[in-house]
């Protein structure tokens, strides 16, 4: 199922399960997962795209292997907050993995996500090459950390357990 809002999709994650987050993009899907804690979201890898179906059956390898209990999808909103093309190609890429899977799906709003990872990898005086390499799953592991966060604010405020 999808979910919209984050106190509902954390009300339908099972526990201690991890969370897989993707970067979609139009050539390739960054992967990032987290631990079964849901405290640290940590880059894993850049899928190449091909068709759904090819796309569907690498990530769903992940998910078995990891354990996965719930998806987020980074959905990549304009500057001033409106949804373009690139959003209704996330929303359309949830809708058909929604079809595949009984895991609840979410969103996270990834404006500047590519943006702070490269700068990370800036410092961290990465390469050229090897930015290019791991912008993707990168910029996946810190819009998992923002979901991680929040979930923390969340649990801190009461609103979940």
């Amino acid at each position: 199922m999808i979910y919209e809002d984050m106190g509902d999709f954390a009300a339908e994650l099972p526990p201690m399960r991890a969370l897989i987050g993707l970067d979609l993009g139009e050539k390739t899907i960054g992967v990032a997962v987290t631990d079964s804690f849901l405290s640290v979201a940590t880059p894993l890898e850049t899928v190449w795209r091909k068709k759904f179906g090819v796309d569907a059956a690498r990530l769903g390898e992940i998910i078995k292997d990891r354990q996965i209990g719930g998806l987020v999808l980074g959905l990549p909103r304009n500057m001033d907050g409106s949804e373009g093309p690139r959003c209704q190609s996330t929303r359309a890429f949830a809708r058909n993995f929604d079809k595949i899977t009984p895991m609840p799906i979410t969103f996270w709003d990834e404006r500047l996500s590519t943006v702070a990872a490269e700068r990370a990898l800036l410092e961290a005086d990465t390469t050229r090459k090897r930015r290019a390499e791991v912008i993707d799953h990168v910029a996946a592991g810190f819009i998992l950390q923002g979901v991680l966060d929040r979930l923390t604010v969340m649990r801190k405020q009461g609103i979940m357990t």
